[in-house]
This record gives structure tokens, C-alpha cells and sequence, in this order.
């Protein structure tokens, strides 16, 4: 089995990370990689915002949390977000936030870092408490953040595969 394939049925999301920080070689490959992702005729209309400081992170957590009524979020403690965010206007943005989001899992992963996907942010960019944050982090006024990468070296917890029971049909 090649590396690519190997990485793709080995990777797992990650929502207990370890306190160490992420070397940034590793994290500027990973958004390079993100980069490359595919977009909608190839018009590339994201920003990808990275935040390294913690502190930051968890203020956005706590707001998102209070504004989805799950006090004490804190988007399992990562080390660094990722934040892609789109156009609003841009008619392939979410799928096009959702190729650079497999991309960057699946370089982190081959690096042997931890990542999960949030998914909180898409409906409430607007919020006024939400939105007061996103501009602090320079993500535009009239961008949307479909969902973000909470990345960070694993801790010691195992993660335990998962059975794949989607429905597959092969019609020759």
C-alpha cells in the first residue's frame, strides 16, 4: 500500500491534544498544502488564518460556546486553529473549504499531528460577539468560516478506528 492511502485509512480526528508547540516548518506545509487544495474554476477565493496564540483561541471558543449554549467549550484545547474562511459571494466556497480542510488533515497526519474539524462558526460569523473576534484575527467581514482545524500533537489518549458503514453499490 502507498504512503497516501496509508495515511488516509489511518487517520483519525484528535480531541485531546498534548501542550507542545507545533514546529513551524510543519505548520507552514500544512497550509502550503492547503493551498493546493482544489477550487471551483480555480478562483481561490479563501484566506487561510492561522493562530498560534492560545489565548486567542480560547476567547473564541468561550464566545462560540456561550453563543451555542455549551459553556466551558473549548475546542479541545488545541495548540493552533486553522481557520479557512470563503467569500460569501463565492458559489464553490464551502466545497472549496472542504478540500483545503482534507488537505490540511491529511498533512497533519502524515507529519504525525492531531487534528479535528470544527464546525460551529458557519451560522454564527455574524453574531456580533463572534464576528467582534473574527476581525481581531483579520478573517474579512465578508467571509464565511465553514469550519476550522483544531491541531496539535496528541496526547497518550488512544483513538479507537471506527467501523465505515456508509453504503457503497459497484453497478458494472
Amino acid at each position: 500500500m502507498n504512503q497516501t492511502i496509508e495515511t488516509i485509512l489511518k487517520r483519525r480526528s484528535t480531541r485531546s491534544f498534548c501542550r507542545k508547540a507545533l514546529k513551524e516548518e510543519d505548520l507552514k506545509l500544512i497550509v502550503d498544502c492547503a493551498l493546493h487544495a482544489p477550487s471551483g474554476m480555480g478562483r481561490q477565493t479563501w484566506k487561510f488564518t492561522v493562530v498560534e496564540n492560545r489565548e486567542k483561541i480560547q476567547r473564541l471558543a468561550a464566545v462560540v460556546g456561550r453563543e451555542l449554549g455549551r459553556e466551558g467549550y473549548n475546542m479541545y484545547d488545541p495548540e493552533v486553529l486553522i481557520i479557512p474562511s470563503n467569500s460569501k459571494e463565492s458559489p464553490f466556497g464551502m466545497e472549496d473549504n472542504a478540500c483545503a480542510m482534507e488537505n490540511i488533515y491529511l498533512a497533519a497526519e502524515s507529519l504525525g499531528i492531531g487534528c479535528v474539524w470544527i464546525n460551529q462558526l458557519r451560522t454564527i460569523c455574524d453574531v456580533p460577539a463572534v464576528r467582534e473576534i473574527l476581525d481581531e484575527l483579520h478573517i474579512p467581514a465578508d467571509h464565511v468560516v465553514y469550519g476550522l482545524a483544531a491541531l496539535g500533537y496528541r496526547d497518550d489518549t488512544p483513538i479507537q478506528p471506527k467501523a465505515r458503514i456508509g453504503q457503497v453499490e459497484y453497478i458494472k
